[in-house]
Order: structure tokens, then sequence, then C-alpha cells
């Protein structure tokens, strides 16, 4: 049982294993201390964290698990939301005292992946665009990505910065995203989808019975899913529990056939 199963994602100069593990409730713990180093044992190269996630305490556990950090272990992390009220904030000022404080929490030089959390309706997109690419080229992110972003947003991004990653809601019931999910793969972006199990709502039937074909859980089958049906797709699976950790990672051994991705396709 390893990540690698599912093969791997070319992010800028990083080979990444298909499944990362997501951390917006790790707390410094040694339970979650426990679930970070397994995750690297299982060959999890890709660690997603945010500044707000339990309010810095995501980033700071990641640093005490494995800094100094092992080499070809990618750490993301996202900056431009409000700790209060989830809404964008892109103000140039903001976005510079986030990075820097996430980069003393992480105890990094650079982040390998600075994801910009959320579009701020308030500030124009080349503003921010430009912000990120000064962050840049001073040399304290490696490749940006962006998160609940548009086809349309992230062109205009790209006329001035490269994006390597989008985060976006997505998951076998939730597919708004489509579109966005389509232009990535079309043009080598990856595609990295939080809440990718949508735990709380599989209890579709066509789900139930093809795991029980497969003798798998639900939720494997929904990250099987995920893995077949796009190759830009970055899965990131977040939990507090080896037990569940370990699940995740042998779902990248459940091949769904053709008719099975045919039925599961059509859930709505």
């Amino acid at each position: 049982m390893n990540a690698n199963s599912a093969g791997t994602l070319t992010l800028g100069d990083f080979k990444v294993n298909r499944i990362g593990l997501g951390t917006n409730r790790i707390t410094d713990t040694e339970a979650a201390r426990a679930v970070l180093r397994r995750a690297a044992e299982l060959g999890i190269n890709f660690i997603d964290t945010a500044d707000l996630y339990q309010k810095g305490q995501s980033e700071e556990t990641i640093a005490r698990t494995f800094a100094p950090y092992p080499e070809g272990l990618l750490i993301a992390t996202k900056g431009g939301m409000s700790w209060k009220d989830g809404s964008g904030i892109n103000d140039p000022k903001y976005l510079r005292d986030a990075l820097d404080a996430s980069l003393m929490r992480l105890k990094r030089e650079y982040v390998d992946l600075y994801q910009l959390h959320r579009v701020d309706p308030m500030v124009p997109i080349e503003q921010t665009a430009s912000v990120l690419k000064e962050m840049q080229d001073a040399g304290k992110v490696r490749y940006i990505g962006l998160s609940e972003v548009s086809v349309e947003q992230i062109e205009q991004f790209r006329k001035i910065i490269e994006i390597v990653s989008v985060q976006n809601q997505y998951n076998i019931l939730e597919r708004k995203y489509e579109a966005v999910l389509n232009y990535c793969e079309a043009n080598g972006i990856v595609f990295i989808p939080w809440y990718p199990l949508a735990k709380a709502k599989l209890t579709n039937d066509a789900i139930e019975r093809i795991a029980k074909k497969c003798e798998a859980t639900p939720s494997q089958i929904a990250l099987a899913w995920l893995l077949r049906r796009s190759p830009m797709m970055l899965p990131i699976p977040g939990t507090l529990s080896v037990q569940h950790l370990e699940e995740n990672i042998a779902a990248t051994n459940i091949s769904l056939d053709e008719s099975e991705m045919k039925e599961l396709n059509s859930i709505t």
C-alpha cells in the first residue's frame, strides 16, 4: 500500500503522487503528528494547509513534525482569506504579511506552492496577480495556485503569472466546477478538489452497490472515481485517524471499469 499506486503528477519541478493530505483539522497533538508521519511513510508527498486552518496551528504542527523538511516533500499553503468570515482579502499588505506569517509558522524560507485562498471582488485581479508575482520574484514562493475560481478568473491571472494548480470544491456529488476541471486538464494545470469525499452525503445507491462489489467503502469509491475522472486530479482527503488515512491510500488500488464509471458519472 503506497500513495504512488495512483501514479504521479508534475507540478513545477516536483513529481507529486496523485493523492495528498488535507490538514484543515490538524492541531498540535501527538495523534495529528502521527497522521502526518504515517502519510509520509505511505508515500504522500503533497501536504496542503492554509494560514487560517486552526488559526495557524496546522502550519505549526506540520513544521514541528517535519522541519527540517525531507527532500521531495511539497508543502502547499494558502493566504488571502479572512479569518473572521471566509471572504477574500487581497489587499497587498495583507497578502505580504500573511505570507511572512506562514513562513514563520512553517519554519521555511519559501513556500513550495502558495495558493490564493479566495479572490477579493474589491481588488482588481491584475493587482493581486502582481503582488503574487512580486512574492515569487523575491524568492518567497516557488509556484502559485488559486482556489475557488472560474475559468475566466484563471485566464486573467495567467496573463500576469504562471498558475500551476487550482483548488476548487469538487467531488462525486458536487460538480459545479466541471468546466474548470476540463480547462485545467486541457492546459496542464493540476486540479486539487477540496472536500473530495463528501462523506456526510455518500448514501447514493449506486455508490453503495459498487462499494459492496469492490469490497470497499463508499468513501474509497468516491476517491477512486476522482482519480479515474482526470489525470490532472490530485485529491487531498483530510483525516485525524491513521486508520482512515490508510483506507484512503488503499483506494488507489481500486480499478473502476467503464460501466461503473458510467454509472457513477450519471449521479446528480
